[in-house]
């Protein structure tokens, strides 16, 4: 027995330190305080003034640009505010559209623009239409698809004729205007002439 009281000793000396060493680590970390995840909220992370956002095809050819006075990202949302905005669509084989408003929202991947406060698009004229002009105080921009469009009322001036209207979407790719639950039409007549006009000649050109 007295043999093994030195082993017997040591054991307990040795049980004695691992309890001591863990109490020591838990006393450790509950008394050191550890930061909480960090929680993501509406405030900007980053920003910038006088900027300009820039898109461009699988060619390098600048398809989308997108300026402003003010622009603020936001981490919870992923999603860029901008102030005085104004976007710029030059699909190829599209006419140029320049949309411009007081404020608007881009999301991360740049896919859609929702322009408020005194939005207004124009789509300029070519060889085939005349010019074009939305007005809303909501639109909502697809670039990649070249469409705008709103379901709130918006004032659309086509040339000489305007409609007035709640909701529209417009297809710049295609040309093709559709204006819902439309309360005003005023249709041109100049407009119906220089379309048969334009309408003739083409026919003309055609061998």
């Amino acid at each position: 027995m007295k043999d093994r009281l030195p082993s017997i000793v040591a054991i307990l000396l040795l049980i004695s330190l691992v309890i001591g060493t863990w109490w020591a680590a838990e006393y450790a970390q509950r008394a050191v305080p550890i930061d909480p995840p960090r929680r993501i909220t509406h405030e900007p992370d980053h920003w910038a003034s006088q900027f300009v956002l820039i898109r461009s095809d699988e060619h390098g050819m600048v398809i989308n640009r997108l300026e402003g006075e003010y622009l603020e990202h936001f981490p919870d949302t992923d999603s860029y505010e901008v102030t005085k905005a104004r976007a710029i669509g030059q699909q190829p084989g599209s006419p140029l559209t320049v949309a411009t408003a007081d404020t608007a929202v881009m999301d991360h991947e740049g896919t859609q623009v929702v322009m408020t406060g005194n939005a207004h698009v124009h789509r300029q004229a070519d060889a085939e239409n005349m010019s074009l002009d939305v007005k809303s105080d909501v639109l909502t921009i697809l670039p990649d698809e070249d469409v705008v469009y709103t379901d709130h009322p918006a004032l659309v001036v086509h040339g000489n004729s305007t409609m007035n209207g709640k909701g529209m979407r417009y297809d710049n790719s295609t040309r093709q205007l559709q204006v819902y639950s439309a309360t005003d039409v005023k249709i041109s007549g100049q407009d119906t002439r220089e379309r048969r006009t334009r309408s003739s000649e083409r026919t003309k050109e055609q061998p």
